[in-house]
């Protein structure tokens, strides 16, 4: 999250050359199928990558087929959602409230921790809450770089895939599904709410 507010904080308020790349890369999850974003971190998390190898030698981190790993996965599929939030948030900020504070004498971070952070708030803690909502369904990402491992990288979409492999597996697949439904649906309905509250504090 602090990653995808910096970066929709840089979208929204920088310009800068190559910030259409920024854009893009930022929002790269999202077009891209989910076995490919997977397969990339393979490559560059992997104990052979380049990444992946400075982690493994220097700190003794690994993340491939991790849950470490698997919730690296879920965070690059979702960082997309968590941008576009925070930075359409930021986008509605009133700017004068910020030109305010600078003819005051407030500095930048001053400004983004007490002024700028503040208003973006609803978009924050939707883009969030929504990104966590979105996790629990990730899979081909997640089976691609961390496997499917019962009790260590199994997410609730690979348990009920793995469900519908075994005969008979028809009743556990239709009760995850209903957890994984319920979840989804609780998620929506939080950040609806959620939301909402944030906007009447703030008096939009």
């Amino acid at each position: 999250m602090p990653v995808a507010i910096l970066t929709a904080w840089v979208l929204a308020r920088c310009r800068f050359p190559g910030r259409s790349v920024l854009n893009a890369l930022a929002h790269l999850p999202l077009v891209l199928p989910p076995v490919v974003t997977g397969w990339l971190l393979l490559v560059l998390f992997g104990v052979r990558g380049p990444f992946g190898a400075l982690l493994n030698d220097w700190f003794g981190i690994r993340l491939v087929f991790t849950t470490a790993g698997a919730t690296l996965a879920c965070a690059v599929m979702v960082f997309p959602v968590m941008v576009r939030a925070v930075r359409l948030s930021l986008e509605a900020a009133d700017p004068g409230l910020e030109q305010a504070a600078r003819t005051l004498g407030a500095g930048r971070l001053d400004r983004l921790i007490n002024i700028t952070l503040p208003l973006a708030s609803p978009g924050i803690l939707v883009g969030a809450i929504v990104a966590y909502a979105t996790c629990l369904g990730e899979f081909g990402a997640v089976i691609t770089f961390a496997a499917s491992i019962p009790g260590q990288t199994q997410t609730l979409p690979l348990a009920i895939y793995a469900a519908l492999q075994v005969p008979g597996g028809e009743a556990k697949a239709a009760q995850l599904s209903a957890v994984s439904f319920t979840l989804a649906l609780i998620g929506l309905l939080a950040s609806e709410w959620a939301g909402r509250r944030l906007h009447a504090a703030l008096g939009r």
